[in-house]
């Protein structure tokens, strides 16, 4: 992959990455703020409802987090764009709707195939 292009998925990462910690410190700030009592349960569930949700979502951006620096990391060494398995090239089209992705589309769709058949 050209220089230029690495440079371009770098900052696409490295902006994806400075997002997604902000907003989990926000949700830091957030949940560890006081909060005023609730007395009505309904009230009360409908906040609880909400926290777990966030939390999920943060879960989900914690793993993320994990992928986009091995993504970095891959850049470093030189592997980045390269499919994990048959060691072609991952499109570029592919890579700016998953930058995070290690597979081309032909071993992803492979590995799905064989993930239904097994009924996973």
């Amino acid at each position: 992959m050209e220089p230029e292009r690495l440079e371009f998925f770098r900052n696409l990462l490295q902006e994806r990455l400075e997002e997604i910690l902000g907003e989990a410190d926000k949700t830091r700030s957030d949940m560890t703020g006081v909060t005023a009592p609730f007395p009505d349960p309904t009230d009360r569930a409908s906040l609880e409802t909400d926290r777990n949700f966030t939390l999920r979502i943060r879960d989900r951006e914690r793993k993320l987090i994990s992928k986009i620096r091995e993504a970095l990391d891959r850049i470093e060494t030189g592997t980045y764009g390269y499919c994990e398995l048959c060691g072609g090239e991952i499109t570029e089209k592919r890579l700016i709707a998953r930058p995070v992705t290690t597979m081309c589309i032909a071993c992803k769709s492979r590995q799905e195939a064989q993930e239904r058949a097994r009924g996973q």
